[in-house]
């Protein structure tokens, strides 16, 4: 089933679907008038054809392949989704560093000292609102009318396309709203090529609430919809982030919503995959406890995403350890490292046997001096290029490992954090016991579970770090326990200072591209910027 849908977003990708473009989100410009014609509507395929394309949008960035890029004038890697949200949310914090600080922005992000003409974020920038382009012109040309007139024949499928396109839509703004603050505000209902006005947090939060609520009871429910797409645990899931996140962004507790949200999701069919690794393995698809990923193929969808760079990445410049993970044997020559306050969260005999610990220390010294130094500083082996029975790969460099958005996890460690932080329809029983399901997974028994005097605010920040590393959830973490600006908490490079220093409060969101503002006069850059 995975390989079908990945077809599918190849077909589509690659020059069959030509959407229009919006003049403000540099996008290369196609043909509109091939994608606006009644005669592609009236293939068929077209509609699911272009359902995968906006699938697709997640994983791929051109429509010639891994180096191509319909983001103008920027590198295809930089401008992937997946890869530009790993960058942003944890090579930005205590959890990795990047040896080759040559490529283009990558510096400034992981020292925390990027401005609005970072090519990663307005990677990420242009990608989000180019997401957003991609459903609403799919919802303007799959209206009632118009696939009556075009192709009847589909008509009955159509409505669960388009309520799966105001998920993905939703969940673009949401990482707009998450990392930037604001956006370019448009729908389906404004005309193509007209420059979205201003949406801040306030206004994003509800629309993408009220959406989200909107569609939910005609989603699919969990775990019964075509593999690689989504249903209606991955639309709670994105929920129950912004529920979580509530104070941060408007300013009010919503615990009590979130865990509403999460335990709709617990009770939709999920389990934690008995081996905690084989969530990152090439056949991770099949993972039990998977919510939603953004897919990845060596063969079909080629792209220098999240998981391609995390495995060749994670290939240590002394072990060459790169067949033990499925890729080449040299890997990417060292290109990922580890801070020391990451390895300190595995400190402890506690740690010896869990199964989440799978750094390499070797000869290695804990600190990095010397950032381009690719022999200082400990690795990691999470993500890898085998199957859970190990068998390689289908490419030796570009991976089948899809990159996991939401899982259940994640659901858990969010329920006990909600507990701890006041939500009265959480019980102390259940944040307990989730998390030691946690700890037993990771330890093969209960001799590392946890007391409920154990069960604190601290120890779930950390437990997150342990269970969720290179997830893309630890700057939101940390920015919601007031620990990535400012000096209370300080890493490795934070700040561009060897032993880390406090970095300025505006930092918690990052800035409008300066090439967004100019293309949008309705943008206007955060403070601090």
């Amino acid at each position: 089933m995975k390989r079908q849908i990945l077809k599918s977003v190849f077909f589509a990708l690659t020059g069959t679907l030509l959407f229009s473009c919006e003049s403000d989100l540099e996008i290369t410009p196609n043909n509109p008038a091939v994608f606006l014609s009644d005669e592609y509507f009236a293939r068929p395929d077209a509609y699911v054809a272009g359902l995968a394309g906006v699938y697709g949008n997640l994983a791929l960035t051109g429509t010639e392949g891994p180096g191509s890029s319909n983001i103008g004038g920027i590198d295809a890697g930089t401008s992937q989704y997946g890869r530009c949200l790993l960058y942003l949310q944890s090579l930005a914090t205590d959890e990795m560093l990047w040896s080759y600080e040559n490529d283009a922005g990558v510096r400034e992000i992981q020292r925390n000292i990027w401005t609005a003409e970072n090519p990663i974020v307005r990677g990420m920038f242009s990608r989000a609102q180019f997401q957003i382009a991609l459903c609403n012109e799919f919802l303007r040309q799959s209206t009632p009318d118009l696939v009556a007139s075009r192709n009847p024949q589909n008509a009955a499928e159509i409505p669960a396309y388009r309520d799966e396109i105001r998920v993905l839509r939703a969940l673009a703004y949401y990482h707009l709203m998450d990392m930037f603050g604001k956006a370019a505000f448009n729908t389906e209902d404004q005309p193509v090529a007209v420059a979205g006005v201003q949406y801040d947090r306030q206004q994003l939060f509800n629309y993408i609430e009220s959406e989200l609520l909107a569609v939910l009871p005609a989603l699919k429910a969990p775990r019964t919809n075509q593999s690689g797409r989504l249903d209606a645990a991955m639309a709670r899931m994105i929920l129950a982030k912004m529920y979580l996140n509530a104070e941060v962004y408007i300013g009010q507790q919503k615990y009590n919503e979130c865990v509403t949200q999460l335990e709709a999701i617990i009770a939709g069919g999920y389990s934690l995959a008995p081996n905690y690794l084989a969530n990152f393995a090439a056949d991770n698809n099949t993972s039990p406890e998977m919510i939603f990923a953004i897919q990845s193929d060596g063969v079909v969808t080629q792209n220098f995403g999240p998981t391609t760079v995390m495995i060749n990445g994670s290939v240590g410049s002394l072990e060459a350890n790169g067949e033990s993970l499925g890729v080449g044997p040299g890997g990417w020559g060292g290109a990922i490292r580890l801070r020391r306050q990451f390895v300190e969260k595995f400190n402890g005999a506690q740690f010896d046997n869990d199964v989440r610990n799978t750094i390499i220390s070797g000869s290695r010294p804990i600190d990095i001096t010397d950032v381009i130094n690719r022999d200082q500083g400990f690795i990691l082996a999470k993500y890898s290029n085998k199957t859970s029975s190990g068998a390689n790969g289908s490419n030796q460099t570009f991976v089948d490992t899809d990159f996991p958005l939401f899982r259940l996890a994640d659901v858990y460690l969010m329920y006990a954090e909600c507990f701890l932080r006041g939500a009265s329809n959480a019980t102390a029983s259940n944040a307990l016991n989730y998390v030691n399901l946690l700890r037993e997974r990771a330890n093969g028994n209960n001799l590392q579970n946890i007391t409920a005097s154990q069960l604190t605010l601290d120890f779930i920040l950390d437990e997150r770090a342990r269970e969720l590393h290179w997830e893309a959830h630890r700057r939101q973490d940390l920015i919601r326990y007031g620990r990535f600006t400012g000096g209370s908490y300080n890493w490795a490079w934070k700040g561009n200072a060897q032993n880390g220093i406090a970095i300025g409060a505006f930092r918690s969101v990052y800035p409008i591209p300066v090439l967004a503002i100019a293309a949008n006069p309705n943008l206007t850059q955060n403070p601090g910027y």
